[in-house]
């Protein structure tokens, strides 16, 4: 299969977002992808009086709307990374959510981020995603004609039980969209990318935000595609734009064969 995935730079307007989006999907279709990814938080990334400010529900949200447009017209699967999606909580917290989107425009799956990053990078960075987004409580897996993919969103990466259990449930392809901040991206991001795919013998691919967003927050780019042996097989650099990448699903078995540590888990006490 064929993938091409899209780095940019998400601002605080959804429908800019979107009219910056369409031609990028159309630019990866016509190269060939059959599975295009976008990056964490697609539909708008701001500081949360923003967020709360314009996020809707599903039903309204113009760049899901727009990208189920999109796979239709392409013919192409889309791995929506995130929407911030208006959800009715009590609380107001939003949903920090993933779409699978097929080629006929129906959702084939949904996936609410679990963990929330709540951190101080630095004396000058702190964050808290959990007063925007309320987290999710369950993993997905998605069987598509393409392959059977693992979605989860940014800081899930850090948690490698997840992922595991992803593979474990038929995983051959983790999405890991992001929206990583440039210290933490500069420091982590590709060895974490690389450690997930050697640890479950999957492939990952990683679409991730660029540049610099509302507010002055700086993320990362470096879109990556990692192979299940670890070979970083695309790296998009801090351009916006698409990268496309050929996966061989075959490699998958062939790498779980040779390290078949999914099948060596056993119970242990404490510590």
């Amino acid at each position: 299969m064929r993938a091409g995935l899209i780095q940019f730079t998400s601002s605080d307007d959804p429908s800019d977002n979107l009219a910056r989006l369409r031609p990028l999907i159309g630019e990866a279709a016509a190269g060939g992808a059959e599975l295009v990814c976008t990056p964490e938080v697609t539909n708008c990334l701001a500081p949360r009086a923003r967020l709360l400010e314009i996020a809707t529900s599903e039903e309204q949200d113009p760049v899901l709307a727009g990208l189920r447009e999109e796979a239709v017209q392409r013919n192409v699967w889309i791995a929506a990374g995130s929407l911030a999606i208006r959800t009715g909580d009590p609380d107001g917290r939003l949903a920090n959510r993933s779409f699978l989107i097929g080629p006929d425009g129906g959702i084939a799956a949904r996936y609410d981020k679990i963990h929330m990053f709540d951190v101080d990078v630095s004396a000058a960075e702190t964050w808290r995603e959990s007063q925007s987004f309320r987290p999710g409580t369950r993993a997905v897996v998605a069987k598509t004609p393409l392959a059977t993919l693992g979605l989860t969103i940014c800081y899930d990466l850090r948690f490698p039980h997840l992922h595991r259990a992803l593979a474990k449930a038929g995983a051959q392809v983790l999405l890991v969209p992001a929206a990583f901040t440039r210290p933490t991206g500069e420091a982590h991001w590709e060895t974490l990318l690389r450690a997930r795919a050697i640890e479950t013998g999957c492939f990952v691919l990683a679409s991730a935000q660029t540049g610099e967003h509302a507010a002055g927050r700086l993320t990362h780019g470096h879109s990556l595609a990692v192979a299940p042996w670890g070979e970083v097989l695309a790296d998009a650099g801090r351009e916006p734009g698409v990268t496309l990448v050929d996966l061989d699903l075959a490699k998958v078995e062939e790498a779980r064969r040779r390290i078949p540590a999914l099948q060596h888990d056993r119970p242990f006490e404490g510590p």
